[in-house]
């Protein structure tokens, strides 16, 4: 499952919900989209009735969910879908770079991607040290230099000192 969103609360009384999807999220949500809701040990699938932006987030009424109380059940939970769109340049899902090796342009190994964090400053590389410890890298250029899909690699090119934050 990858998860595409997440639903924040209830909007209205007659069961819409306000969600975001992933930023850079390359697909949509839609009347007739098929996800599933997850929010802890609990999982349900859902399709959309329909959906709408409003104030930077997206406005969704779901198929089965009506009323404030039932939309208030689905809040903090995730929207997953079994298998991500394809992946358009220069985007890349979080599950996709775990794993990654990570090093400086001459080559020198600075660690293993962990995963990509979305924050409200921007997306975060989250990056396990050899050291064994954990640095959070803006992954942006020009810090990340090359992003080889293929040979699962990313090549940065860091500040001095950033690491030993």
């Amino acid at each position: 499952m990858v998860v595409i969103g997440t639903v924040h609360r209830p909007h209205g009384l007659k069961g819409e919900v306000s969600a975001e999807l992933v930023p850079g999220f390359p697909g949509e949500l839609k009347a007739g989209s098929k996800v599933t809701w997850v929010g802890g040990e609990r999982s349900r699938p859902l399709t959309v009735a329909a959906a709408r932006p409003h104030a930077g987030r997206l406005l969704v009424f779901f198929e089965g969910v009506e009323g404030v109380d039932a939309a208030r059940e689905l809040s903090g939970g995730s929207l997953c879908v079994a298998e991500a769109p394809p992946a358009p340049p220069d985007f890349y899902y979080s599950h996709e770079v775990a794993g990654w090796s990570c090093e400086d342009p001459s080559g020198r190994a600075l660690g293993v991607a962990a995963a990509v964090e979305e924050t409200p400053a921007g997306p975060l590389l989250s990056l396990e040290t050899p050291e064994g410890r954990t640095v959070l890298v803006p992954f942006v250029r020009p810090l990340i230099v090359e992003i080889d899909r293929d040979g699962r690699k990313i090549v940065l090119d860091l500040p001095e000192g950033l690491l030993d934050l």
